[in-house]
């Protein structure tokens, strides 16, 4: 009896010790966001550092190029962001008024087949001012992260000089005998290789999306390019969030047969990309089962907002490799693998 009240004190105390650092992620996840980001771009990048410095490039000459080509990348992306925002916020009122063309055809048309639609209902459940702000929030949230560009890439800069000298300290707090490093390097490497593949893959998808929809004609499709390559990175439920504005200013700009046919595009390079190429480059890499890639989607989500659905899936990495290194957790390890 005793040893059973040992075990249920036990299993309480652990319960309410996750709580408490869920509680406190939760609360301090406006600190913790740009310097996750920060590390994972570290991570990211660490593989080009050690071929500089093995191609006899200096270390901080080769974390300033790093530097240089990431303000680069951000300069051109935040210019054309906000290029596209300004142009679509000018044609925003025209997009409205075409809006509320269409909703009144279609009213006439359900009257015709003998349906009843009350004028307050459509002006209470089809507004033109808040599906168009919505559309526009889409790319707002798009340079939500960029408030935080420079803390992020200072912390980049240090995380990377510190990269060298990491295994060393590491065996001086820890003994020449620890696992530490190794886990560290496994993890590394978990994550450098799932964030490569997804880079590839989301390009992919971005690239093709945006040709698809330039034939088809839609406004700002190199924009739909861009927000189907960034939601791609959000298993599960990215690609249909990206889907639809681009189907919905189809529908607005072209018509209902355009409309169906980019949602017929996403589809069809979502299916490939997602349940095709990726897969077959993934392999079992992942070691991440599809129900718990979803829960982590929702529970990141929940704690860290939009940039914790990003990085769901490394950040879910982390915690398995972290409870598969003690035998006492390891069968949640296991509950976890695909």
């Amino acid at each position: 009896m005793p040893s059973d009240n040992r075990l249920a004190s036990s299993i309480l105390l652990s319960a309410a010790a996750v709580v408490i650092v869920i509680a406190g992620i939760k609360s301090a996840a406006a600190m913790l966001v740009p310097f996750l980001l920060a590390v994972f771009i570290a991570v990211l990048s660490a593989p080009l550092l050690r071929w500089l410095i093995r191609h006899k490039v200096p270390e901080v000459l080769a974390v300033l190029l790093l530097v240089v080509g990431f303000l680069l990348l951000g300069t051109m992306l935040a210019s054309f962001v906000g290029g596209t925002l300004t142009a679509f916020y000018k044609d925003m009122p025209l997009y409205e008024q075409k809006l509320q063309t269409l909703t009144s055809h279609g009213v006439t048309w359900l009257r015709s087949l003998g349906v009843e639609v009350a004028d307050n209902v459509i002006r209470e459940y089809v507004n033109p001012g808040v599906v168009m702000r919505t559309v526009a929030s889409v790319f707002n949230g798009l340079g939500g992260v960029l408030t935080n560009t420079f803390l992020i890439l200072f912390t980049v800069i240090f995380i990377l000089l510190e990269a060298s000298s990491f295994p060393a300290k590491v065996k001086r707090a820890f003994g020449e005998e620890t696992q530490a490093f190794a886990h560290f390097e496994r993890f590394s490497e978990a994550v450098q290789q799932y964030l490569m593949i997804k880079t590839v893959v989301s390009f992919g998808t971005g690239l093709t999306v945006g040709l698809l929809l330039a034939l088809i004609g839609v406004d700002y499709w190199a924009l739909w390019a861009l927000v189907a390559f960034l939601l791609n990175y959000i298993p599960n439920i990215g690609s249909i969030i990206a889907a639809i504005p681009a189907v919905l200013i189809a529908l607005i700009q072209i018509g209902p047969g355009a409309a169906l046919l980019t949602a017929g595009v996403y589809v069809l390079v979502n299916t490939l990309f997602g349940n095709v190429i990726e897969p077959r480059l993934m392999g079992r890499s992942l070691g991440l089962s599809t129900l718990v890639v979803f829960l982590s989607l929702v529970f990141w989500g929940w704690i860290l907002g939009p940039v914790g659905m990003l990085l769901s899936i490394p950040l879910t990495m982390v915690v398995k490799i972290a409870l598969e290194t003690r035998p006492q957790s390891r069968w949640i390890a296991t509950l976890l693998d695909h």
